[in-house]
């Protein structure tokens, strides 16, 4: 969708063909389908499947807010991705996606739609690749703000004017849910009522559930929730006096002299904190570090049953969410939520993370496993390219620049994206 610096033989079709794979799993289509119609008379050029696939490509594209429309109304690829007739008419301007983004999404209705959005794309995800094991992963995030605008506020630990957006990824780096909220509110605030909507999509679905989340989590209202769940989790455990003297024994400095490589001790207990209604088990793990001359020390409650070095590892392992943030915030720029109203904002964000779920569904459904490991910003080069588009009475020829994807790369994963659509009903 760029201006074309030079071509190669290399062909493909359209971007709206079997080969897309928001057409090989319906992403979009689902949308259009539950989508509520809030536009009035007669002049609805474009369908709400329509403008959702223009925004949701926009962002992929590089296009994070609607400033662009009006030059991508022009563009061949937008406008095939748009229509599925092909290039028969423009896509839809500045004005009908800002319509569309701050006015027709944001009514209720619509705004649950798109909050369950997410997670029904992933569950067409697992349909074709059935998974026995799920990992949720929750953590909060920062998006600066530059004006009055609605829930903006100052926020004392990011040092900023910001809104305070909360998330919960799987371990496969897939979105399963966000929630936009105001720049001062805890980091855990509002953790409810994102997560149950994703445990009761997985209730009886997966043989194995797991949740891991930081300190912010230790709460014993999520231990409880995720125990009756049948849920097994991990969550960082703020020190206290009675925590430190329950380990007394591995925070004196070990005899000698003092080592040149990292040391680690581990122990585990029960522990029952005065707002719990049963003890739990608690993993502690110390650390001498040369140098230093305290240790670094940290607890984690769990009701897992594996050794504690194990339970240590699968935590740490939570680390992966904060990297799918970063992605989030560089690749596909959610943090640009630049409307005035707050429902707005909300709108962007959750287009923002249909964007983010969608090129990490071809990050791990569709790349070989030479290109397995690429980051959203390289991938964006399967989605920002640029092409010559050839028009014959029948067909539409796309010619790349090779040097940008070579034509094996380009074909191997068109051909892998075909393979995941559904095989069509047998005829008697």
């Amino acid at each position: 969708m760029t201006a074309v610096c030079g071509w190669s033989s290399t062909a493909v079709k359209s971007p709206r063909t079997p080969d897309c794979l928001d057409d090989a799993l319906r992403l979009t289509d689902l949308a259009g389908a539950a989508l509520a119609e809030c536009r009035r008379g007669r002049n609805t050029r474009h369908l709400l499947t329509g403008l959702l696939r223009q925004s949701v490509f926009g962002r992929l594209a590089g296009y994070e807010d609607v400033n662009g429309a009006d030059r991508l109304a022009h563009d061949p690829a937008m406008r095939a991705v748009v229509d599925r007739r092909g290039l028969h008419r423009l896509a839809a301007s500045t004005s009908q996606m800002g319509r569309f983004e701050t006015a027709w999404l944001t009514s209720e209705a619509n705004l649950a739609v798109l909050a369950d959005l997410s997670g029904a794309w992933i569950d067409q995800v697992h349909a074709c690749k059935p998974q026995a094991t799920i990992v949720h992963d929750m953590d909060s995030s920062v998006s600066e703000t530059y004006a009055a605008q609605e829930g903006s506020a100052y926020n004392g630990h990011f040092g900023c004017t910001c809104y305070h957006p909360l998330f919960v990824f799987n371990q496969f780096g897939d979105l399963e849910r966000c929630a936009l909220r105001p720049g001062n509110v805890h980091s855990a605030d509002g953790w409810r009522e994102l997560l149950e909507p994703v445990i009761a999509r997985y209730r009886g679905r997966m043989k194995r559930r797991y949740f891991r989340g930081d300190a912010a989590f230790a709460n014993p209202e999520v231990y409880e929730l995720l125990e009756a769940e049948g849920y097994k989790y991990t969550i960082r455990l703020p020190a206290n006096s009675i925590l430190q003297k329950s380990i007394a024994w591995l925070l004196k400095r070990p005899i000698g002299r003092p080592p040149h490589e990292v040391r680690r001790y581990y122990a585990s207990f029960s522990y029952r904190a005065g707002s719990w209604t049963m003890p739990r088990r608690v993993v502690a793990k110390v650390e001498w570090h040369p140098e230093e001359l305290y240790p670094r020390v940290g607890f984690i409650v769990t009701n897992m049953a594996r050794p504690v070095e194990r339970v240590v590892t699968f935590y740490n392992q939570r680390g992966t969410a904060e990297q799918w943030i970063k992605e989030g915030k560089n690749a596909i720029a959610w943090t640009r939520l630049s409307s005035h109203r707050f429902a707005a904002n909300t709108v962007r964000l959750q287009l923002h993370a249909l964007a983010y779920n969608l090129a990490n569904f071809v990050r791990t459904l569709a790349l070989p496993e030479a290109v397995k490991d690429w980051s959203l910003t390289t991938l964006r080069q399967l989605v920002k390219i640029g092409a010559r588009v050839v028009r014959h009475s029948r067909s539409v020829i796309s010619q790349m620049a090779e040097v940008a994807v070579p034509r094996a790369l380009f074909q191997t994963i068109l051909g892998t994206i075909a393979a995941l659509r559904p095989l069509p009903p047998a005829r008697c």
